[in-house]
């Protein structure tokens, strides 16, 4: 540890976000600059508490204790490279992770835990600004050829590191630019898209080829990965959205989250957006259904597009504003959570279930019928509470059911879970060769699980491709057999 009463003389801080009033006229991250001496101070706050219950919290393992040492004592250069260790995007998770490696801080106890996204991504920027982070290519090629279908943080993560143990990586995605989840569904304001393109350089220049455009399935034959390739991952994510089967779910503007959320990012990229599938909140009132992450991401956006009026509705009841002795630390605490967005303005309600939508005769969704729920798991209505709303725009923010199952998975013929998505045992799918990986494996997760998936993943097909003494494509393979 660095300052051993550090966790008794300084107190837990974190950057300023920029006004709300401001920060909605624009797209840009909402944080201030934080002083460096105030992050070295942070990293004096860990703990020499023997056993590092943050390491529970972390699904890629970060080593924090030691890199909060290392900022502690000015060596921020050791510090990326044990960070590296462990995570290949740190300036992800230091940004969108919901640090559940606080939440098992051992100091989170009794006092406020340490600051330590905050110091993670501290590390990753310095590292950037110095240039302690550049291309590191294999230095002998195996000969072996991966396909990784998905490029978001599961897909980008293995990909790295299956370069780096030397074999030859393309990574197939369907969208106009790489970066899957982190590109098309996470807001500017939460992830600045250049964060996303300076990873891509590096590993463009480590080797890894990437193709857009290019969604398996679809207009990428599955049969041409099985033939050009000794491995394929699949990591393309949870995307099969929950839908809501109540009367007037047909009526024009309701919509998914990830049919509005991915537009937004395309036009701070420049993309034009097709006029008759465009969905704006611009003097819209606007009703939310959900109260996760997805639908504080709908919430921040429609305020920057100028939403009339919003409301966020979640059928749970309200959570309590401390943690709930049913999750006692160190798990991850049930407790209300106040996100940037909602520091911003709108409504949020809770214990509501949605009953019908009404409209106009051209089939426009005009009001929102609705009553109020007892807890779960009966959510029994509540006697007289039935009420409406007026709406113009209504945001699905339910989460995701699993994997889209037409397409690629249907003509691979992997075997799937009770859960719906792909089965695997050591991330090979019931299909020989064929691996998976992400939230296309373990369902709606977050980007850290995602990262830990991938570089878990890359690992096991490597073992795999290992056994195998020559470069012979999957669909040679299997008709030998």
């Amino acid at each position: 540890m660095g300052k051993e009463t550090g966790f008794l003389e300084i107190k837990r801080e974190q950057p300023t976000r920029r006004k709300p009033e401001e920060r909605i006229k624009d797209w840009f991250e909402i944080y201030e600059p934080f002083p460096e001496e105030k992050q070295r101070e942070q990293g004096a706050r860990c703990m020499d508490c023997g056993v590092p219950f943050c390491h529970t919290g972390c699904p890629v393992n970060n080593l924090i204790p030691d890199w909060n040492d290392l900022v502690y004592n000015n060596r921020w250069e050791t510090a990326i490279r044990r960070l590296h260790a462990t995570n290949n995007f740190p300036e992800f998770t230091g940004r969108i992770c919901p640090a559940p490696c606080e939440a098992a801080c051992v100091l989170g106890i009794n006092q406020p835990p340490v600051s330590i996204k905050l110091i993670e991504r501290s590390i990753v920027e310095r590292a950037w600004d110095e240039g302690w982070i550049h291309p590191e290519p294999p230095e002998q090629s195996t000969g072996k050829r991966v396909a990784v279908v998905g490029s978001g943080p599961a897909g980008l993560a293995a990909a790295q590191q299956l370069r780096r143990a030397g074999h030859s990586v393309t990574v197939y995605e369907k969208n106009n630019r790489v970066g899957g989840l982190l590109r098309y569904g996470i807001p500017n304001f939460k992830l600045e898209k250049h964060v996303i393109d300076r990873r891509v350089e590096q590993m463009s220049a480590e080797g890894v080829q990437f193709i857009t455009d290019a969604h398996v399935g679809v207009n990428v034959p599955v049969d041409q990965l099985m033939s050009q390739y000794e491995a394929v991952l699949l990591t393309g994510g949870a995307e099969q959205p929950r839908d809501l089967k109540i009367p007037g779910r047909e009526r024009k503007g309701i919509h998914y989250a990830m049919e509005f959320l991915p537009q937004q990012n395309h036009r701070n990229q420049g993309d034009a957006v097709d006029p008759s599938t465009e969905i704006l909140a611009t003097g819209k009132r606007v009703l939310i259904i959900g109260g996760g992450d997805t639908g504080a991401d709908c919430l921040g956006t429609s305020h920057r597009q100028g939403a009339k009026v919003i409301h966020q509705i979640e059928i749970m009841p309200k959570p309590p504003e401390d943690r709930s002795p049913l999750t006692p630390w160190p798990l991850w605490p049930m407790q209300l959570r106040t996100e940037s967005s909602h520091e911003e303005g709108g409504n949020r309600d809770w214990s509501i279930n949605s009953i019908k939508f009404t409209g106009d005769e051209n089939g426009n969704v005009k009001q929102w019928h609705a009553v109020r729920v007892g807890p779960p798991p009966k959510f029994e209505a509540i006697a007289g509470s039935e009420f409406a709303l007026d709406v113009d725009l209504v945001l699905l923010a339910m989460g995701f059911l699993g994997p889209v199952k037409n397409g690629m998975i249907e003509q691979l013929g992997v075997e799937l879970d009770n859960r719906g998505n792909i089965a695997t045992t050591n991330f090979m799918s019931s299909v020989e060769g064929v691996f998976a990986a992400g939230d296309m494996r373990r369902g709606q997760s977050l980007v850290v699980w995602a990262i830990s998936e991938g570089r878990k993943a890359a690992a096991a097909v490597d073992a795999y491709l290992s056994t195998k003494t020559e470069a012979v494509p999957l669909r040679q393979r299997v008709a030998k057999r």
